[in-house]
């Protein structure tokens, strides 16, 4: 029997339901909100229903195996430093611990979720302990550690289902996973900002009609770079190697290109040095390789940076080779529509680019697909499908995207879908860059779709043209009541780009936008996100 009244606390979440005291009390107090807020119908809760709604995204009482976890990932937040993450794991099962470790963006760039990646590392179903490119040397290392530990801890066994479902991917489906990647067509690249921008931001054009690889708006694409030559050639010479030296069936040179990661310089390379080198150098070269940072510069030490900072130190091309890394595949957001362009595939990429100690270091993936690239060269690429982001079931209803930079990438494809669906819902997109002269990203495109009716409302906010910088969380407070009107009525959100800064200054205003025109506490605003969020009404693709 249903009350439309807040029953008492005892009602909502009852003493029989298989929760412990913080969590029945975190239960109860955030369905009293609810209730409170929006004179909701409310019954007692069932172990499932509640275990849905706990904080920490499991949506579930128990994790993936049967270890007695409580499901929760409290440090599943990309913002978050590594000890913070490790400190609020403590005490939980080692298969935690190595989800904390974590980069914590599920970006699938590992080929599973972070807590997936997690789970078949602990199950020694995977071995490859390095395959978090954004956590990078940092969450290797720390999985070394907790991975060795794993023979101390008694391995839960896989849930029935785990063991007999059917992988996400199928196994040999070519192209669709970063370890079975097909070949598609460079077909080129145009830049995306004009000249006087201190940015430099492409749109790149793939053709996947000869490898037959389809997609849907929201997934990744993940490609497979080479080296640049002249680092590579700068590699060689600092260990006073011969480009054609051979390395099992290929040269050096093609090796250095093609398989082997030259920044950041690994863990093992430092070790590597140790055996080569004695006195003081030798006694730096295993504190680096320990992860200390002796001279303060271990975070700006590339492959040749480690070479130079050791120079004389002359390894075994072979011994070289295999104290790197591999080198890993980069995943990017899909700027295009199959449906509105089959065979096609675009992504929209800045070309990262800085200095240190006087040389250029280059963003391996972006400058490859900036500058190395050449229409008609054949590509390793593969499509990696989203997990939880992508336009809602409904082509009625309405959509708020919230993309500044190349984080416009996956709405321009939601755009394009939505246009050659005939798709009726109301389409906003909330665009941002430094300066509105030089950095308006597919200007013309936006506003013809503007002028057609496929683009409801364009916000823009740009960080450079004034004295005050002014970005797409303040335009949002500026419209807050006309947010707050489209989430009335049903609009799903998304945010896709910076996750330390950008992603949670919207949150921020989102939050903020909620108190103001829905009439709520900080506190039921926050509940309100929340909701949005385990609904699937508020989606980000943030990194």
């Amino acid at each position: 029997m249903t009350q439309n009244v807040t029953p008492p606390m005892a009602m909502l979440v009852p003493e029989t339901a298989p929760f412990n005291d913080e969590q029945r009390t975190w239960l109860n107090g955030f369905f009293a909100g609810l209730v409170s807020l929006d004179n909701l119908s409310v019954t007692a809760l069932s172990a499932e229903q509640g275990a849905a709604l706990m904080p920490g995204g499991a949506a579930q009482a128990k994790g993936p195996l049967d270890d007695g976890d409580d499901g929760e990932a409290p440090w599943h937040d990309q913002t978050m430093a590594m000890a913070d993450r490790m400190k609020l794991a403590e005490g939980r099962p080692l298969r935690r611990k190595m989800m904390a470790a974590m980069a914590q963006q599920d970006c699938g760039q590992c080929g599973y979720t972070c807590e997936k990646y997690s789970d078949v590392l602990f199950l020694r179903e995977e071995e490859r302990l390095n395959l978090c490119v954004p956590g990078g040397k940092e969450t290797a290392r720390m999985l070394k550690a907790l991975h060795a530990e794993i023979g101390s801890e008694p391995a839960a066994p896989a849930p029935a289902a785990a063991k007999g479902e059917a992988p996400a991917v199928p196994a040999g489906e070519v192209g669709r996973s970063r370890d079975n990647p097909t070949e598609a067509m460079f077909v080129g690249r145009r830049r995306l900002n004009k000249d006087g921008s201190e940015k430099d931001t492409w749109h790149i054009d793939f053709d996947l009609s000869q490898c037959g690889l389809d997609y849907v708006v929201g997934d990744s694409f993940g490609i497979f770079p080479t080296n640049d030559v002249n680092l590579v050639e700068g590699v060689i010479s600092a260990i006073g190697a011969s480009s054609y030296t051979r390395v099992g069936d290929k040269t050096l040179r093609d090796v250095l290109i093609n398989d082997v990661s030259l920044a950041p310089a690994p863990d093992s390379l430092f070790q590597l040095f140790s055996y080569l080198t004695g006195g003081d150098r030798r006694q730096k070269a295993k504190a680096l390789a320990a992860g200390e940072d002796p001279d303060g510069d271990a975070a700006t030490l590339d492959v040749l940076g480690a070479l130079e900072k050791f120079s004389g130190v002359r390894p075994d091309a072979e011994a070289f080779i295999e104290s790197l890394e591999p080198l890993q595949p980069r995943l990017y957001s899909i700027s295009s529509s199959n449906l509105a362009t089959p065979g096609r595939l675009s992504t929209t990429v800045d070309a990262v680019r800085y200095t240190i100690k006087s040389r250029k270091r280059l963003g391996v993936a972006s400058t490859f697909l900036a500058e190395r690239a050449n229409a008609g060269d054949k590509i390793k690429i593969y499509v990696q499908r989203a997990h939880g982001f992508g336009l809602p079931d409904d082509p009625t209803t309405p959509i708020i995207m919230i993309g500044p930079g190349t984080g416009v990438a996956p709405f321009r494809a939601f755009l394009h879908e939505r246009a050659a669906a005939k798709a009726v819902g109301r389409n906003w997109l909330f665009f941002g860059h430094q300066r509105s002269a030089t950095d308006f990203f597919y200007a013309e495109e936006l506003n013809r779709m503007k002028m057609s009716g496929v683009l409801t409302r364009l916000s823009l906010a740009w960080s450079r043209d004034n004295e005050k910088k002014f970005y797409v969380q303040d335009r949002m407070r500026e419209v807050g009541r006309d947010i707050w009107q489209w989430l009335t009525e049903g609009a799903h959100l998304y945010v896709c780009g910076d996750a330390k800064r950008m992603a949670k200054d919207v949150e921020g205003a989102l939050v903020d936008i909620c108190a103001q025109h829905g009439a709520r506490s900080t506190d039921e605003a926050i509940a309100f996100v929340a909701e949005l969020k385990k609904k699937g009404r508020y989606q980000q693709d943030v990194y």
